[in-house]
């Protein structure tokens, strides 16, 4: 156990997909709402690397020791991750998400526009909003589709979980980005890009499924179906390394 550390019981929200770790081999951005109602970044967390008995998922409770980290951002914490503890299955998504509303829809910004504003002010740097229209879903090709040498080298080393890595991660060569406005009287217009690990595992769910038609599958659900079927909003988060961008880190979508 960390020395001072704490436990807390959270409602995780957030899973992106994984990148090449800068200590250790890959890790998962991974957020939610505490049982006190706020926010929290759990990081390092190697999901693929864990014990089948500690791989969480969205919208179940887990009971983690965790420490202030050294990451300026007021909602990021150290986890041990020996310490997770499931507790439960995953909130219903009966009554039109019911359960999950109960949690998420108290933690409604206004915009992201003040949520930029309150970081600003040392708030949190961690949200969830409802975007005031969405003009397109956008795919963008990445300027080099392949890990790089170093990025192979950090995914090909041992990892302390395990004495061999599961399958190597594969890199997806798109971006995903939502361009919208959103509810506030001087918004300009955003453009964010998308990491949520759905996003990437749908890519390549239906690339080989359906082969050089996945964009046809892909775009139907995450921009006619999220726009015309879904009650759309956008959890969001800031990069350490540079605090005023913001990037959509998963998707909170209950049926209209």
């Amino acid at each position: 156990m960390f020395i001072g550390s704490q436990e807390k019981e959270v409602l995780i929200t957030v899973k992106t997909y994984p990148t090449p770790a800068h200590k250790g081999v890959e890790v998962s951005c991974t957020a939610g709402i505490t049982s006190d109602g706020e926010w929290i970044r759990l990081f390092p967390i190697p999901f693929r690397y864990l014990d089948g008995s500690r791989q969480f998922k969205k919208y179940q409770w887990v009971k983690v020791n965790v420490i202030k980290s050294s990451d300026p951002r007021p909602d990021s914490y150290k986890i041990q991750t020996d310490s997770i503890e499931i507790i439960g299955t995953p909130l219903s998504t009966s009554n039109a998400w019911a359960a999950r509303k109960e949690i998420v829809l108290p933690k409604v910004a206004s915009s992201l526009c003040n949520l930029e504003a309150e970081r600003l002010r040392g708030g949190p740097t961690l949200g969830v909003f409802k975007p005031k229209s969405v003009r397109r879903l956008l795919i963008v090709p990445e300027r080099v589709e392949t890990w790089s040498e170093t990025e192979l080298a950090i995914l090909s080393q041992l990892s302390m979980f395990e004495k061999h890595p599961p399958r190597r991660l594969e890199k997806i060569p798109y971006t995903f980005m939502y361009e919208f406005t959103c509810d506030d009287a001087d918004c300009s217009g955003h453009r964010l890009s998308v990491t949520d690990w759905e996003l990437g595992q749908s890519y390549r769910s239906w690339r080989a499924l359906y082969g050089a038609k996945w964009e046809e599958k892909f775009r139907r659900k995450y921009e006619l179906e999220m726009l015309l079927d879904r009650d759309l909003y956008f959890y969001v988060g800031t990069i350490r390394s540079h605090p005023h961008i913001w990037l959509i880190v998963g998707l909170f979508y209950p049926p209209k």
